[in-house]
């Protein structure tokens, strides 16, 4: 193995100053998680301008054997953007420098970009050219496109426009020898052998290094109607969702829903941020519609499906946005939920999904069989029920979690863990359904895929990295 000085060396002098931090101060933002849970070390920060140098940046650690870990915004959950923190040397290669839109064709609906554009910046892009990139997310002016294309990532729309993997026509990538291999293929049409991209396409940089995109682009809606419905159960939901469709079709972009308890701690530590229907529901859908129509013949959709879910008796009230700014204002409650987690306490969290129906089922049985374990602490739940997805989190107090011995801290996590991911296998789920495996879930990953399954990503990871240096130690 080449000495880390000499390939530090190798590093300055292909990206400059600007291209590569040591710094111990500077360094930190990139070896720590979103969540501040995992921390990491590397070598050096790196971070390249273009795809050339990142294939060069790659040349030069594969030859020294120096593991490399992608990074985009560094806003992931599961710490698959997090350095390991053993001693086996490594460097972060972090991509905001890569931040060029490199074209848009208005005709064809798509839109090339860089790996290191955030997604806010891809979503205005598309607007100034009266189009819609429909991918939404709490983190969307930090997070990237690479690291949304890693990750697979889902969020607010998935239920209308599914997600990246649904969003994305081409991809650019650097391999772990260092090959650029250029994908950026804007066809929708294209049946000449394996389609490629997808192995890239939530791997979390574990077979090489996402450079740029090519993004499907949506014409941009002229209207959006919101309603805020309180529900007694979770049970309600799919009901209220198929109804909505039955009257409303396929304008729906997006239907979530919060407990009640998760609700509570968004208004009381979120600054303004206030309740449309005065704590009434144990339960609250919000429903997002969109449409090439006029706003108030959407608006009155919305009024006419809703008002029959009230006299059917599946939603007990509904608040409707009258304006912009109360849309706004809904939307701010339910993408504030993680801050006010974090204000409060320690949270075990997961990103599971089951089919719709059987979304109450879960919350009963995880409910029920996490009773001695909730001791001190919260059960919330928020989640794009739209697609299955629930965000099922117990939130400890700091004063509860911090308390507890660390090694009691890790067994209840990990036992709660358990209880809720075997919960959702046993009803035909998945223990992640938008934040991928990264660390977090590596273990339990083992038990949630068949054998063969596992068999054939292992396959595929040792062909395209047989050194093993591209995200050591993620998904598999």
């Amino acid at each position: 193995m080449q000495a880390p000085s000499s390939l530090l060396a190798e590093l300055n002098t292909l990206l400059g100053p600007a291209g590569v931090v040591t710094n111990a101060q500077d360094a930190q933002p990139y070896l720590n998680d979103w969540w501040g849970k995992s921390k990491g070390h590397a070598l050096a920060i790196v971070r390249p301008a273009d795809t050339g140098q990142v294939a060069a940046v790659v040349q030069l650690c594969a030859r020294a054997g120096v593991a490399i870990v992608p990074q985009g915004g560094n806003t992931g959950l599961c710490g698959g953007a997090t350095p390991p923190g053993g001693d086996a040397p490594c460097v972060v290669m972090a991509l905001s420098r890569m931040n060029r839109v490199r074209g848009l064709d208005p005709y064809n609906q798509t839109i090339t970009v860089d790996a290191g554009c955030t997604l806010a910046a891809v979503q205005d892009a598309a607007a100034n050219a009266d189009r819609l990139f429909p991918l939404s997310l709490g983190s969307e002016g930090t997070c990237q496109i690479g690291g949304n294309v890693s990750t697979n990532a889902g969020g607010t729309a998935v239920l209308r426009y599914g997600n990246m993997r649904d969003l994305v026509l081409g991809i650019e990538a650097v391999l772990p020898d260092g090959t650029i291999w250029n994908g950026l293929r804007g066809l929708r049409k294209d049946n000449t052998g394996y389609d490629l991209k997808q192995l890239f396409i939530g791997a979390e940089g574990t077979l090489g290094i996402v450079t740029g995109a090519v993004l499907k682009l949506f014409p941009r809606p002229a209207a959006h109607a919101t309603a805020w419905a309180a529900l007694k159960t979770l049970d309600q939901a799919p009901r209220l969702l198929a109804l909505a469709r039955s009257v409303c079709g396929e304008r729906i972009t997006s239907f979530e829903v919060c407990s009640r308890s998760q609700l509570d701690l968004v208004y009381r530590h979120v600054a303004d941020t206030r309740d449309p229907l005065n704590g009434q529901g144990e339960w609250v859908a919000m429903i997002e519609l969109a449409d090439m129509r006029d706003a108030q013949a959407l608006q009155e959709l919305l009024e006419a499906a809703m008002g029959q879910a009230l006299e059917d008796g599946i939603a007990d009230d509904v608040a409707i946005a009258a304006s912009q700014a109360q849309s706004d204002a809904i939307w701010r409650i339910r993408h504030s939920v993680s801050e006010a987690n974090v204000r409060e306490g320690h949270s075990v969290s997961h990103d599971i999904s089951v089919p719709l129906s059987a979304i109450g089922d879960f919350t009963r049985q995880a409910d029920e069989a996490l009773a001695p374990l909730r001791e001190g602490g919260s059960r919330l739940v928020v989640g794009h029920v739209g697609d299955g997805n629930l965000h099922y989190i117990l939130l400890f107090p700091h004063a509860v979690w911090e308390a507890l011995p660390a090694g009691q801290r890790a067994d209840r996590a990990a036992a709660i863990t358990a209880i809720v991911q075997r919960t959702a296998l046993s009803l035909g789920g998945s223990i992640s359904a938008e934040h991928g495996i990264g660390v977090a879930h590596r273990e339990e990953l083992r038990h949630a895929k068949p054998a063969a399954e596992l068999a054939m990503m292992r396959a595929v990871k040792r062909a395209l990295d047989p050194q093993g240096l591209m995200n050591p130690g993620k998904l598999l």
